[in-house]
């Protein structure tokens, strides 16, 4: 694993290095994910490759449709 190093401004802004801003398609807009994992924290960059990788990955048993469906039969019919 390679390091690059940056510096936090006062105003809590961060320079990505270009060479990853290149690598990872970081552009101008694109959005970035801040996600705490143990003690670090991982920038996610959220391209459309990004999105493109996570298609699928939510598949399986039970679905987010059936669960809430089956949460508002509940509901109506106590």
């Amino acid at each position: 694993m390679k390091t690059e190093v940056s510096t936090v401004t006062t105003k809590g802004q961060l320079v990505i290095p270009a060479k990853l801003r290149r690598k990872y398609a970081i552009r101008k807009g694109t959005q970035v994910a801040f996600v705490e994992e143990k003690n670090r924290l991982v920038l996610q960059p959220l391209t459309p490759e990004f999105i493109r990788s996570l298609r699928g990955s939510l598949k399986g048993e039970p679905s987010a449709s059936k669960v809430l469906r089956e949460e508002r039969r509940r509901e109506r019919h106590p």
